[in-house]
């Protein structure tokens, strides 16, 4: 026991986040479409932040690009939970297009946290949504593109 003790001083554990501990059969892409369309969102209001004020805009500058790097993390940790939780070997073999979404999906979120670039916001919502689409297609629903209602407009892939 001493030893093990002593072997964790030298090599400390890591925290584990997850999903759940139980595999609670819960995924959905929503939180994600939501994140994406956020960073769309913070995008678009970086553009508009009056420069009058040097002081308030860049106050009001860290605070928007703060909220992006938040929901471009977000979207990450929701397609991993996706990607390691809920997809199985079938779905690939069914949707071969899929592995290469979630990739694409990843790299986008880290293009868009790293750079003001709309054209790659609106990339990564189109290929989260793709994933979304396969997502409900495996759940045997009929996925429907609604409405957003969000400032950025453009719609949220759900299901029938």
């Amino acid at each position: 026991m001493r030893l093990l003790l002593n072997l964790l001083k030298v090599f400390p554990s890591k925290t584990a986040y997850a999903h759940c501990d139980i595999p609670c059969g819960i995924y959905d892409p929503t939180p994600a479409q939501i994140a994406a369309h956020t960073i769309i969102r913070m995008t678009q209001l970086i553009a508009e932040v009056k420069r009058e004020d040097e002081t308030k805009a860049e106050h009001d500058i860290a605070r928007i690009v703060h909220v992006k790097e938040e929901h471009g993390h977000l979207v990450e940790d929701e397609l991993g939970t996706l990607e390691n939780d809920y997809f199985k070997p079938e779905h690939y073999k069914k949707y071969p297009e899929l592995a290469g979404l979630l990739s694409s999906a990843v790299a986008l979120s880290i293009k868009v946290r790293q750079n003001i670039d709309m054209e790659a916001a609106n990339e990564l919502l189109d290929q989260v949504q793709k994933i979304a689409e396969i997502f409900y297609k495996t759940k045997n629903f009929e996925p429907v593109r609604i409405p957003s209602g969000y400032p950025t407009g453009g719609e949220i892939v759900s299901h029938k």
